[in-house]
This record gives C-alpha cells, sequence and structure tokens, in this order.
C-alpha cells in the first residue's frame, strides 16, 4: 500500500476544510500567485457565502537526466499538477498538506510530496519507483513572497532526509519568476535505497553513507491572456560524494527541466466575494465497463460479465464561477469509493482528488456537462483493471490520472418543484488510467478502468 497514508492523510485534511480562501501573500509559480480580494459581501439564496479561492489546474511535461549507468541518458515524463491555497490546507503541483501553525511570520507544515525517481522508462512499470514522501515543514516567510524552509521528510519505507531552502520572488508584468538554492541531507538508508540501484541491476548490495546534496534552480510563470498562463522551470543537483561513488551512478551533475501551461486565477482581477456557484454532495452507484471511453461515448457498450459494481460519494468545493469570462463553475472535488466485492474479487477502497468543471445550458431546461481531472488512489486494483494489466503485461500501479466525465439535467425543472431546484440526476463515466505510458509516476501503463454510473447531487 505504497501511497495508502500519503493520499489517505490528504483527503482526509481537505473534506474537514474551512471553506474560506486563506489570503496569503506567500504564492508563486507552484504556490499560487498573490490576488486581491474584494471584501464586499453581497446577498445570497444560500446561508452560506462562498469567496473565489486561490487554484489551478496544469499540464506539464518533466525531463530529467537518467545519473546512472544507463544507455538511456533523460527520461521524460506527463505531469498533472492541481493548486488550492486555503487558510489551512493547500496543494501546490506535486505537494499538499495543512498549515498546523501560523503566527505572523511563521509556519509549521504537515505535507505529503511526490518524488520521482529517474531510471529508464523500460524499468519504471517494473519498478515503480516514484513515490510519495511525508514530513513537516517549517517556513520563514519575508516580504514580497520570499521564504525560508526547514524540512524534515521520510519515504513510505522509513528512509529520512532533511531539506534546507531559501527562495525568492520577482515578478515584472506579465511574468514571475522563482530562483532557489537548497540543500539535502540524505541518511544512509535513503542513499542505499535510491542510489545502489540493486532493484534493476545485477551487482551485488552496496551499503552507500549518508551524504548532503545541493541543489539550484528557477521557476516561472508568464501570464498569457485571462486564466491562461505558461510554465517552466530548470534545476541542476550536485550529487554527495558517496553517492556519487556508488557503483551504479556515473554522474555528479543531474538536471532536470518542466514545461507546460495551466489554468490559475486571473491575476489582473480582484477575487470574487459571493460566488454563484455553491458547495455540493454527490452520491453515485456505477457498473463495470472492459469497453474504452471512445466506445462508452459512441454508446457501444459491453457489460463485465462479473458484474463488478462501485459506491462513490463526492464533496464539491466552489473555486470560482467564471473561466476565460465563461460562466464556468469550477470545483476542488475529493471523494470516496466503494468498490463492492464479487466473484473476482474483495471490497476495495478508492480515493479521488480532483479539480472539476461545469457549464449549464439553460434550455430547454437546467442541464450541465461537467469534466473532472485529478488523481486516484486504490487500496488495491480492481478485476477490471488488473485483468487488462495482466493481459497488456503490464504490473498494476494503485495510483492513476482520475478523469470524471459527466451530464446531468436539473430535477426542479423537470418537475417543476422549487424544493427540487437544487438537485439533479446524472450519467457520469468514473475512469482511472496512466494517460498511455506517459507517465513515471503512475507505472508507465497504458490502459485504466471505466465504470458508468448514476448519481444524485445536491446543492448547498
Amino acid at each position: 500500500m505504497r501511497y495508502c497514508a500519503a493520499i489517505s492523510f490528504t483527503l482526509s485534511l481537505l473534506f474537514s476544510s474551512n471553506l474560506l480562501a486563506e489570503k496569503s501573500t506567500e504564492e508563486s509559480i507552484t504556490k499560487g500567485t498573490p490576488i486581491k480580494s474584494n471584501n464586499t459581501p453581497e446577498s445570497t439564496e444560500h446561508s452560506k457565502i462562498y469567496q473565489e479561492q486561490t487554484w489551478g489546474l496544469g499540464v506539464l511535461m518533466r525531463n530529467a537526466e537518467i545519473p546512472f549507468d544507463t544507455e538511456a541518458d533523460n527520461v521524460t515524463s506527463f505531469v498533472p499538477m492541481m493548486f488550492y491555497q486555503g487558510e489551512t490546507f493547500f496543494i501546490r503541483g506535486i505537494e499538499g498538506g495543512a498549515h498546523l501553525y501560523q503566527k505572523n511570520d511563521w509556519q509549521l507544515n504537515a505535507m505529503a510530496r511526490m518524488r520521482f525517481f529517474d531510471i529508464p522508462a523500460e524499468y519504471q512499470n517494473e519498478v515503480q519507483g516514484d513515490t510519495v514522501d511525508l514530513g513537516f515543514q517549517a517556513r520563514k516567510s519575508f516580504s514580497k513572497g520570499s521564504f525560508f524552509d526547514v524540512e524534515l521528510f521520510s519515504d513510505l519505507e522509513g528512509n529520512p532526509y532533511a531539506n534546507l531552502s531559501q527562495s525568492w520572488y520577482f515578478q515584472h508584468n506579465s511574468w514571475e519568476f522563482m530562483p532557489k538554492v537548497s540543500a539535502r541531507y540524505k541518511s544512509a538508508s535513503f542513499n542505499s535505497h535510491y542510489y545502489a540501484l540493486t532493484s534493476i541491476a545485477d551487482i551485488p548490495e552496496q551499503n552507500i553513507g549518508a551524504g548532503i546534496e545541493v541543489n539550484a534552480g528557477i521557476e516561472t510563470r508568464y501570464h498569457v491572456a485571462k486564466n491562461f498562463y505558461l510554465l517552466a522551470s530548470v534545476n541542476a543537483t550536485l550529487l554527495d560524494k558517496n553517492a556519487y561513488e556508488s557503483d551504479t551512478v556515473n554522474q555528479r551533475w543531474q538536471s532536470e527541466a518542466y514545461l507546460g501551461f495551466a489554468f490559475f486565477n486571473d491575476i489582473s482581477k480582484a477575487k470574487k466575494s459571493d460566488l454563484t456557484n455553491h458547495g455540493y454532495l454527490r452520491l453515485a452507484h456505477g457498473w463495470a465497463t472492459p469497453s474504452n471511453i471512445g466506445d462508452i461515448l459512441a454508446g457501444d457498450t459491453v457489460k463485465d460479465e462479473y458484474n463488478n459494481q462501485l459506491s462513490s460519494i463526492f464533496y464539491g468545493l466552489p473555486l470560482t464561477d467564471e473561466l476565460f469570462s465563461l460562466p464556468i463553475d469550477i470545483y476542488l472535488t475529493p471523494g470516496f469509493v466503494w468498490h463492492w466485492n464479487s466473484d473476482v474479487q474483495d471490497s476495495e477502497q478508492e480515493y479521488v482528488l480532483a479539480i472539476k468543471a461545469y457549464y449549464t445550458i439553460n434550455w430547454p431546461v437546467r442541464w450541465r456537462i461537467g469534466l473532472a481531472e485529478g488523481l486516484s488512489y486504490a487500496s488495491d486494483v480492481s478485476y477490471i483493471e488488473a485483468s487488462e494489466m495482466e493481459r497488456k503485461g503490464y504490473r498494476p500501479s494503485e495510483l492513476m490520472n482520475y478523469i470524471d466525465f459527466t451530464v446531468d439535467i436539473n430535477l426542479g425543472d423537470i418537475f417543476n418543484m422549487n424544493a427540487l431546484n437544487e438537485t439533479w440526476l446524472g450519467y457520469s463515466i468514473h475512469h482511472r488510467s496512466a494517460i498511455f505510458e506517459s507517465a513515471s509516476q503512475f507505472g508507465r501503463i497504458k490502459g485504466g478502468s471505466n465504470y458508468n454510473t448514476v448519481y444524485v447531487q445536491f446543492d448547498f
């Protein structure tokens, strides 16, 4: 259960989150951008007033040098990223967590962070070395968005390390820059686990001593127009002497670069103090199908012969009610999914964290189309997914990309009943996949699983 502790920890935090956004000045490229807040409240029919949140959704290509003595020199990966900054909880691309303590310029944060293990692509499905680390961060903030961090982390197997880092923030017109320098102390067990590489190399097991590596890099973000931004970063790491002298390592320097785009709050506009969309609760039940998404959308769905089923509950936290000046409702939506036992599988749990967009069409009655993008972790891979992986010769991955296609209709409009004005009946495709072998963090897999589901959604 490689990711279970990290995913469960993050979702439990978000389910209990305060719904008002934090007025933070620490935001930058992967931390969000500071945006002014409009504090004039407006009347609403709902008891809860939702403010616009600091949010983002991006896709980036990551390219990293392989420091090991292998034929391949580089490895690339497709990395979807989510961003959210609340009063207590946050998501910053490949990391997230909670502010345990905040006073003046100091923070103490509990965090989970993804860390990549850069080996040749042909080994990544077998090894699945990308992992989520857990730890604590003490942060001292300075003026203009700069900060100093002290971190204590461990991987999920108990190999500890510590980070010291200093970051700066600069903005010029539509450009934002964040240079950063850091030093990492790696324990002997950490170095031995990640730099001996006995898992894919035919050599005796090594014990590598502890060491300190240093890193320098810069991230940048360019505001193209409205909610659309371009992102890029470059980093260089100097390995410590003990890691470099491992029998499997052949270079002292390792470089890393990201390039992509994202949707964020429009930096040129004040954040709204009263959104038109409100929170929701969605209850769903679904049936597995071996059909792919293209076949499902074409109406050519094949029934799963073992009738595997799931039930789910999703919560929707409003982030904004417009995108590119269009009336598109955006939500942060954590979810819990129960996969029922059957003749071929035991009951399993799935945890989802995603950002969901809805577009409402007001003819002839209100109906909506929706799309969510995020992460899904399964306590055990379902039969419908595992059987496909077995046919294709892949090792399954508990962590996968998550997509949710939906269409629903307002029951209040259908039955002309005011009591049902905030109730929707809908259909969704619950989809897990690994993005066509392009993502190392999902195990370099092609394929996944699909469930046709029906749901009732209640706005409040």
